[in-house]
């Protein structure tokens, strides 16, 4: 099992897996229709390239083998608060196949991620949660994340209540 920053070449890839592995974590909570225009809209290649190829996201991929197997992504918050800053940085996904789940590989990319966050000086960090996902929820909490507010993420007429997270990038 390795990790290693994702390039632009692997875009592709990037967009499959993150679209495979919301299917297999999420997929069940939305009508066929919902979830077949969510994914069409939600991970577009020339979109994933160009934001690898900015410098301003950064990717990671947990291989097994050479198959990718889970990622990290984050790059600037983009999540809908009062309190966010320009420079603020947010770890966007996190997402590991659930056949490599509970081994530690979601906390050694989530390791990858929070350190290339925190590269960025001093800021605050921010993470969207779903409000039903406890066991991401407590992993937050244990690296200091606090909830500070809801929003409503979309997924067709789907409206998913998520919660947003956050802590000062030096606060270990």
């Amino acid at each position: 099992m390795s990790i290693r920053r994702a390039t632009p070449a692997d875009a592709a890839r990037l967009c499959s897996l993150a679209e495979r592995t919301f299917v297999e974590t999420f997929g069940h909570l939305y009508p066929p229709e919902d979830l077949a225009g969510y994914l069409a809209d939600a991970y577009p290649l020339e979109l994933q390239r160009q934001q690898l190829e900015s410098g301003d996201y950064a990717a990671w991929l947990l291989e097994i083998e050479g198959e990718a197997v889970g990622f990290a992504f984050a790059g600037p918050c983009g999540l809908p608060h009062a309190d966010v800053q320009p420079g603020d940085g947010e770890l966007k996904r996190l997402y590991v196949l659930r056949a490599h789940q509970n081994g530690g590989s979601g906390g050694r990319l989530f390791a990858e991620a929070l350190q290339w966050l925190e590269s960025g000086g001093d800021r605050m960090l921010w993470i969207g949660v779903w409000s039903e996902n406890l066991g991401a929820q407590r992993f937050y909490a244990r690296h200091g994340f606090e909830r500070v507010g809801t929003y409503e993420f979309p997924v067709g007429r789907v409206r998913d209540r998520e919660f947003i997270l956050r802590r000062p990038a030096k606060a270990r």
